[in-house]
């Protein structure tokens, strides 16, 4: 793109830089909820609870296989790259 259409694209700017913000923020929640660490320390999390009698066996089966869902979606990304 030329000069001046650079110059017509410029009340636009801030629309475009909102949206390179989003694609940032997106990319980087994702990263975390995917994070197999994070995943790792929030099973941790959910077998305390359950021994401390928090949750129940129900809660704490559907809990977890959430769990490792993410964790087995994040493993299936990895090999697709």
């Amino acid at each position: 793109m030329g000069l001046l259409g650079e110059l017509l694209m410029l009340p636009f700017a801030p629309v475009r830089g909102t949206g390179w913000v989003l694609r940032q923020v997106v990319a980087e929640a994702e990263k975390q909820y995917y994070d197999p660490a994070a995943i790792q320390a929030e099973l941790r999390a959910l077998e305390e609870r359950l021994e401390a009698g928090e949750i129940d066996e129900a809660e704490f089966d559907r809990l977890e296989d959430s769990l490792l869902d993410r964790l087995e979606q994040k493993q299936k990304g990895m090999q697709g790259q």
